[in-house]
């Protein structure tokens, strides 16, 4: 059965749950900007401001609280701040929780609905998972949003303790006569994640009565968008008794739900609150949704955010414009300068006129004009040209985009890549450029000699990802150290001739595949056994890294965190990891 609307007329009686629903807050996104840097701290208050005024059962966040995975000490506390405003109270909590707390909330040190807690004074509760930005990590899997957690304003679920299969409990609450199965999934690796459904290792459990007289609502904070063969998570993947799935993850907001014809189930994204990429998806009205669930019926009102920035982006191409520029004319760049700047006085004077009326607006707008300069025209000084707008936009160093199509590929010389190229972008699109694609970039097109035969692209970009987000230093050396004795064992076992044209031929050949393959299905078969393993401690699970490290699915050290491994090491090891450093200098140094 699936879901269906309901008439808004018995919103308020007593078998009806009211969710207030949200994701990707991002809290400390530009925090040190002088002119956005308290937008997320704004809007956080207007949202939960929200929940207190629509008397909400509780909050639902779709992950990515916070922008950062270590947030500064403002962040923590503005966050902490509005929390207690809104969530503490003595209004009363009228629905219950059925399930068993100790397995939904397992991961914390007080398994229980922090409203349940004798020593805190709850009147909203609020309910999140967590997102890619503000993930478990560490030898400790702990996030931020765990902190929260342990001061009691926040119940963390969705919590994975394993790497190879997922076994999602819900959460059952029941309001009346109306009962929710809540499902959630924190952010996992994609790729990760899309092998577990693939290999059928994702378990959906289902109430053992009545399963189904529950309304059952999943939470899920992955790509939603196809960015690669496996870098997303289809719809299909999802079991098709659900009724409701929330999307975190993605900022382009759609929340109406839309019903998935496959599946028979409906999805909302409810987008990000926040603009954190001058891009088309991020123009959209922002909303959050107020989610209104009675037995197996539902009604989600959209709530629009009033202190969102105003963002107005739009694209010229200055080659359809014949009538008032060409490349040939002299003063061309004159004239296409006044050309954009006509253009974004319109989209100015459009700012000011949806502004007017709304005073909790911010007063400046973020505006950008991709500009296509292709068929001969020439780029001028952006910089010069922004002056003209400081004191008018949120955004003066990046306004204008310049972007050219491709010319066809003649002739075209394997080239290197330019670093150089990529850092003089503007700097909203360097924020936005992810690690691991510029790793796996340098090494597709480096030259041969120095490809990556012991590592793959993928898991040097997660190792640097860790080192460059999460300030995790000894990402790398741990990667290379893992690699480093599972080759030297390798070695050992064939009896191989400590010269390296021996060794570069051994590593390379079809017998090191076939140990890596053995490798990794003795691995799978342990972690199966260790995850049946009642004293199964977060503790006891490989890194993140380790896991993504070599191979797709290839067995894990031991040691997680800052284990050091073993001290000794062979010649023929020196030798391995000098040209394992060297692929990694080679990286570094370019960049």
């Amino acid at each position: 059965m699936t879901a269906q609307n309901y008439s808004l007329k018995c919103k308020n009686d007593e078998d009806t749950f009211k969710i207030l629903i949200a994701t990707d807050i991002h809290l400390g996104y530009l925090e040190k900007d002088a002119i956005r840097g308290n937008d997320t701290f704004v809007t956080f208050d207007e949202i939960m401001k929200q929940a207190v005024q629509n008397e909400v059962d509780f909050v639902l966040l779709g992950g990515d609280l916070f922008h950062d995975n270590k947030p500064s000490r403002k962040t923590m506390h503005c966050c902490m701040e509005v929390m207690r405003k809104y969530c503490m109270g003595d209004r009363p909590i009228i629905f219950e929780i059925l399930s068993d707390q100790a397995v939904n909330f397992s991961h914390s040190k007080f398994p229980w609905v922090n409203y349940l807690d004798s020593n805190l004074n709850i009147s909203i509760p609020v309910f999140s998972v967590h997102g890619n930005h503000d993930d478990p990590t560490g030898a400790d899997g702990l996030c931020a949003i765990d902190l929260l957690s342990c001061a009691g304003l926040i119940n963390h679920f969705g919590r994975s303790r394993s790497v190879e299969k997922l076994e999602i409990s819900p959460v059952l609450l029941q309001k009346g006569n109306t009962r929710i199965a809540l499902y959630g999934i924190g952010s996992i690796p994609d790729e990760r994640l899309y092998r577990m459904f693939i290999n059928n290792q994702v378990t959906m459990l289902r109430p053992r009565e009545d399963e189904d007289g529950w309304f059952n609502l999943f939470v899920i904070h992955q790509n939603r968008s196809k960015h690669g063969a496996t870098n997303y998570i289809p719809e299909q993947f999802l079991d098709d008794f659900l009724d409701l799935v929330v999307w975190g993850h993605e900022h382009e907001c759609k929340i109406a739900p839309v019903r998935n014809e496959q599946q028979l189930f409906y999805v909302t994204q409810p987008g990000s609150s926040v603009i954190t990429s001058l891009s088309p998806g991020e123009a959209v009205k922002k909303h959050i949704g107020l989610l209104r669930v009675k037995g197996k019926k539902m009604n989600l009102q959209k709530i629009p955010l009033q202190t969102i920035r105003q963002f107005f982006i739009q694209d010229v191409t200055l080659s359809e414009h014949p009538d008032l520029f060409s490349p040939e004319q002299p003063n061309v760049m004159l004239k296409v300068m006044a050309f954009c700047q006509e253009k974004v006085e319109e989209m100015l004077e459009e700012a000011e006129r949806q502004r007017l009326g709304n005073s909790l607006t911010p007063e400046k707008p973020l505006i950008r004009l991709r500009v296509d300069y292709s068929g001969g025209f020439e780029v001028f000084n952006t910089m010069r040209f922004s002056q003209k707008f400081v004191d008018r936009v949120a955004n003066p160093k990046d306004i204008l985009h310049f972007i050219r199509h491709r010319e066809a590929k003649d002739n075209i010389k394997e080239e290197g890549m330019d670093f150089e190229a990529i850092l003089s972008r503007p700097t909203s699109e360097v924020l936005q450029l992810r690690v691991e694609d510029l790793v796996k970039e340098y090494f597709q097109k480096a030259e041969k000699n120095v490809q990556l035969s012991l590592l793959t692209e993928q898991g040097m970009g997660k190792a640097v990802q860790e080192f460059v987000d999460k300030e995790e230093k000894d990402a790398i050396e741990e990667l290379i150290k893992y690699q480093l004795e599972k080759t030297q064992r390798y070695l050992r076992e064939r009896r191989v001739e400590a010269t390296e044209e021996k060794i570069d031929e051994e590593v390379k050949g079809g017998a090191f595949k076939e140990y890596l393959a053995i490798i990794r299905a003795k691995a799978h078969r342990d972690r199966s056994d260790s995850v049946r393993d009642d004293d199964l401690n977060l503790s006891d699970e490989p890194a993140d890294i380790a896991v993504e490290s070599d191979e797709e699915s290839t067995s894990a050290p031991t040691i997680r965190g800052r284990g050091r491994g073993s001290r000794g090491t062979s010649r023929r090891g020196r030798g391995i990891y000098i040209n394992i450093h060297k692929h990694i200098l080679s990286f570094f140094d370019s960049y």
